[in-house]
């Protein structure tokens, strides 16, 4: 397997470490629990993935290892965006961004008085909407740590003892994608 390295991006392999260097910073990404061969051919154009005596099973690594890599580079290019909308039926939930983008604190969930704060992962923004109400949008460079601070959010308002048929509340995603510049 062999991508192309996008124009603009500096990017590094040494022993299954790859490091990739675009206009929003700086990603890492440890392979070293893969037994495959990674290296940069093509005179650092090209990004190839090796594997010697495979069956088709572990040969989709591969695949996988390529994706991991197109959203490195996605992440320090474009940046990847979750948009989750605060859904209710009667008691408004109400999102706090604190801590400068790095902290969400729901309130009246469900008409609790128990505040739920949510801390972003490493290098993960928060923000209000500003067009629509009751969305917020995370942002970041690193699609695992984007994503793993949406999952945070929706898990901290998850209805417990009811019929969850009935009880729609919580914070869903409602699309994710990359931010087009």
């Amino acid at each position: 397997e062999s991508i192309k390295v996008p124009k603009g991006i500096k990017i590094s392999i040494k022993s299954k470490i790859v490091e990739v260097e675009g206009k929003h910073g700086k990603l890492r990404r440890d392979f070293k629990h893969l037994p495959i061969e990674l290296y940069l051919a093509n005179s650092g154009h090209e990004v190839r993935a090796k594997m010697y005596f495979a069956k088709s099973k572990q040969l989709s690594m591969l695949r996988s290892v390529c994706s991991h890599i197109n959203n490195l580079f996605d992440g320090v290019q474009k940046k990847f965006e979750y948009k989750m909308r605060l859904v209710y039926a009667h008691f408004p939930i109400n999102a706090t961004i604190t801590n400068g983008g790095k902290t969400v604190e729901i309130r009246n969930f469900l008409g609790e008085k128990r505040v739920r704060t949510i801390n972003m992962l490493e290098g993960v923004k928060v923000e209000k909407s500003t067009g629509t109400k009751d969305e917020i949008i995370i942002t970041g460079t690193d699609i695992d740590c984007t994503s793993r601070s949406a999952a945070l959010v929706r898990q901290s308002c998850l209805v417990k003892d009811k019929d969850i048929r009935k009880f729609l509340d919580g914070v869903y995603v409602s699309s994710h994608g990359t931010l087009e510049d």
